[in-house]
């Protein structure tokens, strides 16, 4: 390699270097779904191997070999076996808040065999921002299609959700998340712009090719990509109005480029169009939009035909669905060589296109680039307490993945809750709460969380006829709770003192394990008119129709007198035991050989020894005697 090159490569480095830390945020994150290893692409992209998905299955395209990219050609899909609703639940990379830039690959390809595109939906965060119907276009079916958009987060993880229709697979290719400039996209629309999701429904560079990530390796801090304005563009306007259209791109550096909030690239304002004519030109554009939707309209503008060198040189006017919205002189505003930007909101849109219209007051009308925006009002979404129990009830009560417990239990609210859970908005309608929970003859075999008490809204629990076992929670039908249904399962211990709540109506404990004495409260609920059931718990005494107590139950389980017996008789035991192992430990060392005695045991032992001697002369004296045939009475004392 040549010192030239090396020059140039090390300047190259450098420039790139110098671009990345111009840029605050590093934070970004690319999913290959489907993908089973770590993969870089063309574009030096790391792309993750699938994660973070609440379930389903992967696959590949039909044709691999008409996709340029690695993520592009494996996806992961999600039968109706894994529920309706499923979920990647996507790092966010801080513990704090901030806004977020989301990109997906959506790709079809006859992957099953089936020639039926799948109808679907996606949120994001409880929020539908898209919404794929069957059939597809040839093209996007057959290629497949980025979207992408730009939201405010305020937690560790973010749901992207897929909502199936009818039975119909939810699929997707390929996911990207990237942390942006908190101010990033503001407009005056609400107090608060992060209660609006910006959904991108058209972005597109004028006098060029498309271009940024997955297309080429433009630079992007936001990896936004910018399609070409052919394709939006009305030329047969132009044509009618005797309008040539010309490309033009800039002959120096653009200034005003690659500046916080928006970090809008050079390369967006160094190509143009214009459109001259003898009587003015024009230039028109139809964007596709949803109708009864407001739409953020992001104009980019830049003089870069050196010969307007001063104010009033182009002037033209900006019309959006026939309305003048403003007049614009792009040298009077920023000089030439240089990028400037406006935006334009578009409330209540009746129809289904969008059109722009670019016409001339002095010479010839230019555009750099367009940005079209749905704004979708965030949703509601469940109190976060209240989905950290559903969370925890899921876990506990091993629901099975073909009920779609995932993401958030409630929203979004035009489509239904958890299978088996009801939902409605709080008084002031700022949240979502569970008011029902319906899981009879599920096949469930654990047991009922204690977090269930954070659900303060829940009117009505049926957990019948499965095979839940362990403790009812205690605080189980102190707050809002009308109707409870826990029979025909394996519940144990005592039935807790919770469950004289006076909100109860029904109360239906029969086909147990439970034992102890039962409140006597709990039978209130008939005095108010509501049912009562706990037959089939053999263990339970102390009301009409059971047995009566031993001394041994109290209402809580085993009484206090037993309580204390019991406590008692363990610390007899106990001190006996103890005291056994002293002597048996004691009498083990009596016997044991002992080194270095201490002086008060070897006196001891030295006058034990001095009797043993006497003694051994005494019966010596005795046999001599005896063999004498004379036998003397000795006093030992």
């Amino acid at each position: 390699m040549s010192l030239l090159s090396l020059f140039l490569l090390l300047i190259l480095s450098l420039l790139q270097f110098s671009l990345s830390l111009s840029y605050p945020f590093n934070y970004s994150l690319h999913i290959d779904c489907g993908g089973l290893v770590n993969t870089t692409d063309a574009f030096h992209t790391t792309w993750l191997p699938d994660a973070f998905y609440s379930g389903g299955a992967t696959s590949v395209v039909s044709e691999p070999l008409l996709f340029l990219h690695q993520q592009e050609k494996t996806l992961r899909h999600f039968p109706i076996s894994s529920g309706k609703k499923n979920c990647y639940s996507i790092p966010t990379g801080v513990s704090a808040g901030g806004r977020y830039f989301l990109r997906t690959f959506t790709v079809y390809d006859n992957f099953d065999g089936k020639s039926h595109s799948p109808s679907f939906d996606v949120s994001v965060e409880g929020t539908i921002v898209f919404s794929w119907r069957s059939p597809w276009t040839e093209s996007v079916a057959r290629s497949g299609a980025y979207s992408d958009l730009f939201f405010h987060h305020n937690e560790p993880i973010v749901d992207v959700c897929f909502y199936s229709i009818a039975t119909d697979s939810p699929v997707i290719g390929s996911l990207q998340l990237t942390q942006i400039e908190p101010n990033a996209y503001q407009f005056e629309y609400a107090k608060n712009s992060s209660n609006y999701i910006l959904v991108n429904y058209g972005r597109f560079s004028s006098g060029s090719d498309q271009w940024g990530p997955g297309f080429t390796d433009d630079t992007d801090f936001f990896s936004r990509s910018w399609q070409s304005d052919a394709e939006f563009r009305l030329t047969s306007v132009s044509i009618a109005n005797g309008a040539t259209i010309k490309p033009i791109s800039a002959g120096k550096p653009i200034a005003n480029v690659e500046k916080s909030p928006n970090y809008f690239p050079e390369k967006l304002y160094r190509t143009a169009i214009t459109a001259e004519g003898n009587g003015g030109g024009i230039l028109e554009y139809e964007l596709p939009v949803d109708a009864k939707m407001d739409y953020l309209l992001w104009f980019h503008f830049a003089e870069i035909d050196a010969g307007v060198s001063k104010i009033g040189q182009r002037v033209f006017d900006v019309t959006v669905n026939g309305e003048n919205v403003s007049r614009v002189d792009v040298f009077k505003e920023v000089g030439g060589f240089a990028a400037y930007d406006w935006s334009y909101v578009v409330k209540n849109l009746s129809s289904t296109t969008l059109n722009v219209r670019l016409e001339s007051v002095v010479g010839a009308p230019i555009i750099c680039g367009l940005e079209n925006y749905a704004i979708v009002p965030v949703d509601l979404k469940t109190i976060p307490d209240q989905v950290i129990a559903m969370k925890a009830l899921k876990e506990s009560l091993r629901v099975p993945d073909r009920m779609g417990w995932n993401g958030d239990p409630c929203a979004p609210t035009n489509w239904d809750a958890w299978e088996g859970v009801t939902c409605h908005p709080t008084k002031d309608e700022t949240a979502l709460v569970v008011s029902q929970i319906d899981l009879g003859s599920q096949g469930l075999k654990g047991y009922i969380s204690d977090k269930i008490v954070l659900l303060t809204n829940l009117v009505s629990l049926n957990l019948s006829s499965n095979s839940l076992g362990g403790n009812i929670p205690s605080g189980l039908g102190q707050n809002s709770l009308v109707k409870l249904d826990l029979s025909n399962n394996k519940f144990t211990g005592y039935i807790p003192d919770s469950l004289t709540s006076s909100s109860l109506q029904l109360v239906l404990l029969n086909g147990n394990l439970l034992e102890g004495q039962v409140p006597e409260d709990i039978y209130s609920i008939g005095v108010r008119g509501g049912a009562i059931d706990l037959s089939g718990n053999k263990g339970l005494c102390g009301v009409p129709s059971l047995p009566n107590c031993s001394l041994l139950w109290g209402e809580n389980g085993l009484s206090k007198g037993a309580k204390v017996g019991i406590g008692v008789a363990s610390l007899v035991i106990l001190s006996a035991l103890i005291t056994g192992i002293y002597f048996c430990l004691k009498w083990k060392h009596r016997n044991d050989y002992d080194f270095g005695l201490p002086h008060e045991l070897t006196a001891l032992a030295a006058k034990r020894n001095r009797y043993h001697r006497q003694k051994s002369l005494m019966d010596l004296e005795m046999e001599r005697q005896h063999a004498k045939g004379f036998i003397p009475t000795y006093n030992v004392s």
